[in-house]
This record gives structure tokens, sequence and C-alpha cells, in this order.
């Protein structure tokens, strides 16, 4: 059975107040550490708990069909293959990501896309796995994802239900429920008639978990919503500037907006109250005036 409270590091996420806020790098830092730091650094001012990035294997990652289509990139005309590897972080990179959230402090994490990339995640202590959607239907990766003991957040994405309920009982079976689904369109930007927000209900309702939201739109209030009603984890791709070069810079948030999505969450379970009627302080003054009483 689902768990209810999930610790991620030092975070519990179950009846957290405000959402526990993931920003998704990813590969938009284009392979160059220096603006990785950069992006560090804008989740930690912003208030975000979590800095996540994408790990693969491109020779087991890219497929077969993609591997030799030629694309421009501002390192020059090469391969797909030879992109991916281009803008790939190694060891080192990794180390000093450890070792610059460490001091912050803020909590990182990436996606394995493979199994060798999982088993080098595996060197760092990270507080969860993030199994992107990309992954949710690869059972040999969802099963070794599990056996690493760490809690795990998978976005529904690009499946159907049959497939995702086949993901969750691994979920559940293998990783002991301590699992977080968050609800997804994985089109880049994804239109808001695409969105289908109800679905995390439905999710709730039909595994009895933790549910998130990952957007991919281009503005604020879908995922404002998605608090609303009820996300308990926020993931939203992260850029310095939509100017950027790159696929997802589009559908990311820039730092002034990261800013103004985290308070405006905050600012929700301010307003939603416990539903207790209650007179405050204000508004007993305003009766004495207009009531007498």
């Amino acid at each position: 059975m689902a768990k209810q409270r999930i610790m991620l590091g030092n975070t519990e996420v179950g009846d957290n107040p405000i959402p526990y806020f993931i920003a998704e790098i990813g590969i938009n830092h284009n392979g160059d550490l220096q603006v990785a730091k950069r992006f560090m650094d804008a989740a930690f001012s912003t208030c975000w708990d979590c800095v996540k990035f994408q790990k693969r294997t491109p020779e087991i990652a890219v497929p077969e069909a993609q591997k030799n289509v030629m694309r421009q990139t501002p390192w020059g005309e090469m391969t797909y293959l030879d992109y991916k590897k281009h803008i790939e972080f190694g060891r080192e990179e990794y180390d000093y990501i450890d070792s610059y959230c460490r001091e912050k402090p803020l909590a990182w994490t990436a996606s394995p896309w493979d199994l060798p990339s999982l088993e080098f995640l595996m060197k760092y202590d990270l507080p969860f796995i993030k199994v992107a959607s990309a992954g949710n239907g690869n059972h040999e990766l969802l099963k070794e994802v599990c056996a690493c003991g760490k809690p795990v957040i998978m976005s529904d994405g690009m499946s159907t239900q049959e497939e995702l309920d086949a993901a969750v009982e691994i979920l559940e079976k293998e990783g002991r429920g301590e699992y977080i689904l968050l609800h997804t369109n994985s089109t880049y930007p994804s239109p808001v008639d695409k969105l289908n927000l109800s679905y995390m209900h439905t999710l709730k309702e039909r595994y009895g978990c933790i549910v998130g939201y990952s957007g991919h739109e281009q503005n604020l209030e879908p995922s404002v919503v998605a608090a609303a009603m009820g996300a308990k984890v926020i993931e939203r791709h992260v850029t310095l500037s939509h100017d950027m070069w790159g696929t997802d810079q589009k559908a990311s948030l820039e730092v002034n907006a990261m800013h103004m999505l985290y308070h405006r969450c905050a600012d929700i379970y301010k307003m939603m109250g416990d539903g207790v009627k209650t007179l405050d302080e204000g508004e007993l003054k305003v009766r004495e005036k207009l009531k007498g009483n």
C-alpha cells in the first residue's frame, strides 16, 4: 500500500503545507558546469527544495533511428548521438554538483535513463530517484530503481492507463509503496486544454498515493491550480533565459517566474484556511461597527 508520508532527504512530503518544489534543470545546462551552477544558485535563492538533472549513457539511451541524424548545434553540425555525448555530465561534474549543493544546502537528484546511469547515480546519497515519463514503461529499470531502497517519484506522461497500472504494481511490490506519482503532459510546451489536471484526483483515488504535478506549460496558472488541487510535489523545467539554445528552454521557467510560482503556491495554503467558521480581529471590528455587537 502506498505510503501517505515520505521523507525526501530531510523533508517530509504528505502533509506539507507548501508543495515540495523540484527545479528540473535536465539538460538545459547544455553541458556547461558553470551554467549548472547558476541554476543551482537560482533554485536556492527562490526557496525551491531540489534541483534535478538527467543522466544518460547515450549509446544506450538514444534510439538507433536517431543516433546518426545530423543536428545543428552551437558547437557545429554533429550527429544526435555526438550531441548527447557533448552535453552529458560525468563523474567530475557530478562530484562538483554534489559538493556545491551540500554547501548551500540544496537537495539534488537525477533521472536515470538506463541501468548504467542508475548505477552511476547510486554512488551519491540522493534523497529520491526520479523516473521520467520516458522510463515509466521500462520495467527492468523500474525494478532496479526500487531495489536501490530510495523513495521513487515517477511521472505518468506518454502512458496508457494499463501501462501505468503495470508500472505502479512494480512500485507497490518492489518499492514497498514508497512512491509519488506526478501527473504530466509530455508535450513541450503543453497546451492548456490538454493538461487534464483532474486526472490527479484519479491517481489519488486509484492508487491511494501522494500525488504531484510536473508541468511543461509556458505559464504559471496550471501549476498554481495543481497546488490548490492538492499536489504535494511541483516539478518544473527551469532556465536562465528562454533564448538559451535547447529544445526544453521555451517550456521552462525563468528565475523570476520560479520566485513567483513558489510564493503563489505558498499563498494558496494561507487562503485555504482550516475550514472552521471563526471571526478574526479585523472582522470583529467591522461587526461591532455595522452590527453593534
